[in-house]
């Protein structure tokens, strides 16, 4: 959207006769009045773009349901849900967790849950940064538009909760269940990291089903083909590359390796696989923009909220309700506050746009030398729709985090050297320190740093069929023990056959741990009735 067709947010103000709303109660032709007046700043102030709005009215116990089976409308069941319900109730009953005032879905049309027990006040707010604030997010992300389909999860969540209700019933709830348990161990190894093709289109997936299970029934029989028998063993010299082709080898996507060519999987078993491991792929974005979605969504309500309050459409006494939980949701403990439990996003994600949009309009000398393709261009909501539109959060705190930011902040980089007894200061918020600090941080937010690079290497399809896997230890930080033991049984269990797994130094190639596992009997290998 062209930002010169934007009014100014400081243009002169036609004053409302009669606020929204005044006092705490609410109904639904108010959540309607609040909803127009925001989306009339958003579109025409702002120049939000925004996927039609769903809002939906919720109690207690729906939002506690919600947080169980994580935020989706429509999900198959599990015992993992269950549990997770139960232990919100009992944290939520007894006083020691609050509930969220809102959980938004990156859908077309994007859904937002409410809580029924929220003021008036509150439910503008939570329709401007979630309606909103988090909806332009979704819609406009690049990571969304390469990983998600908006158009077509809520028709997907509807057949895979469908799809394994069958199953249940045609093979046993049990059998279903431990193939769950086993995949839902998998999904943090279960993405692609990098785009191979534009993200699948979740609505085809039903009446894809059959027809690909027939491609990879395939596509199975071939590589097993390759697979010399006992009598008269030739050595192909072609065959190696051909099998290692069909595998799709070095694979980090475990749980697709597993779907695709697990020897004793039934089809049935392949197409559970696939739900999860698609489920797991359209969470993935977010993990990587959880500063900028949180930062833009509070940057957009605080902005909205300040102009509903300026037109004459939101009472002082809403105004100070607002600006209360608002300054709790940004609060940012320090280091030595007992209260700290790391950067809060919702702080640093907030701080960061206002600074954005104080560099566009009033840039100090020290931002001119900083961000010179920024600094006083006067366009602060072009600039920041143009931000959350190409950038995660990785990059976005590398290319956007200012000095002033950095001492704002107090930050500080202690270098943590399992070589060194001590840990080392090795940069504070000063001229020196602030471009080692903007790297450091970045860093904490790559998904090459902070989740473990595990790769299926190889399979011995001549011999035992044990697969083979290599966890690449950065800076030769090791795998948690009892977790790695724990989630290569699940694996072993998938492939039927042993698995190890080798902890490898990536800059020597040196094998600094090993871990092993060998299936449980009548785990996952069920076959169709």
């Amino acid at each position: 959207m062209n930002s010169s067709l934007i009014p100014d947010m400081g243009a002169p103000l036609v004053r409302a006769e009669r606020p929204l709303f005044e006092g705490a109660d609410w109904e639904f032709g108010t959540i309607q009045r609040c909803h127009d007046e925001i989306a009339r700043i958003a579109h025409d102030e702002m120049g939000l773009d925004v996927y039609p709005n769903q809002i939906e009215v919720i109690g207690t116990e729906q939002m506690l349901d919600a947080y169980s089976s994580i935020g989706m409308p429509l999900f198959y069941k599990h015992w993992s849900f269950g549990k997770h319900f139960a232990r919100n109730e009992a944290m939520y009953r007894a006083g020691m967790q609050g509930l969220a005032y809102e959980i938004v879905i990156n859908s077309n049309p994007c859904i937002s849950y409410i809580m029924e027990e929220n003021t008036a006040t509150m439910q503008t707010l939570v329709i401007a940064h979630a309606a909103f604030g988090h909806n332009h997010f979704f819609k406009n992300n690049y990571l969304f538009q390469q990983w998600t389909d908006a158009n077509g999860i809520l028709d997907y969540l509807e057949f895979a909760r469908d799809y394994i209700m069958q199953c249940e019933e045609r093979y046993g709830e049990a059998n279903v269940e431990r193939l769950l348990d086993a995949a839902h161990a998998l999904m943090n190894q279960a993405v692609h990291r990098y785009p191979r093709r534009r993200a699948t289109d979740l609505r085809s997936e039903e009446k894809r089903e059959r027809e690909r299970r027939e491609h990879d029934e395939k596509v199975f029989n071939d590589l097993w083909r390759t697979v010399p028998g006992k009598e008269n063993v030739r050595h192909d010299p072609t065959a190696e590359e051909r099998r290692r082709a069909l595998l799709q080898l070095p694979q980090e996507n475990i749980l697709y390796f597993m779907e695709k060519t697990a020897p004793r999987l039934a089809p049935w078993q392949r197409e559970v696989l696939r739900i999860v491991r698609i489920i797991a792929q359209y969470f993935y974005p977010q993990s990587q923009t959880k500063v900028m979605n949180e930062g833009c969504a509070t940057y957009c309500h605080y902005k909205i909220m300040n102009r509903l309050h300026e037109k004459g459409l939101l009472t002082d006494g809403s105004m100070v309700e607002f600006l209360t939980s608002h300054t709790n949701v940004v609060f940012q403990p320090h280091f030595d506050d007992r209260r700290y439990s790391g950067i809060n996003p919702y702080a640093l994600g907030f701080a960061m746009m206002q600074d954005i949009e104080r560099i566009c309009t009033e840039p100090t000398a020290e931002d001119q030398q900083w961000f010179p393709h920024i600094a006083g261009n006067g366009d602060p909501m072009g600039t920041l729709r143009d931000v959350w539109a190409n950038y995660r959060d990785e990059s976005f705190i590398l290319q956007f985090l200012s000095p002033k930011l950095v001492r704002h902040f107090g930050l500080f980089h202690v270098m943590d050297d399992s070589n060194e007894p001590n840990l080392r200061v090795e940069a504070i918020h000063d001229e020196r320190g602030y471009r080692k600090i903007k790297q450091a941080l970045a860093r904490h937010y790559d998904v090459s740093w902070t989740a473990p690079d595990i790769q299926v290497v190889d399979v011995n399809l001549a011999g035992d069929r044990r697969l083979i896997l290599h966890h690449h230890a950065l800076n030769r930080i090791l795998l948690d023990e009892k977790d790695a033991r724990m989630v290569l049984q699940h694996l072993a269990d998938l492939w039927g056959y042993d698995v190890l797994m080798k902890e490898v130094d990536p800059g020597t190639d040196s094998v600094l741990k090993e871990h092993s596992a060998s299936p449980r009997p009548g785990i996952v290998q069920v076959e169709p009735q």
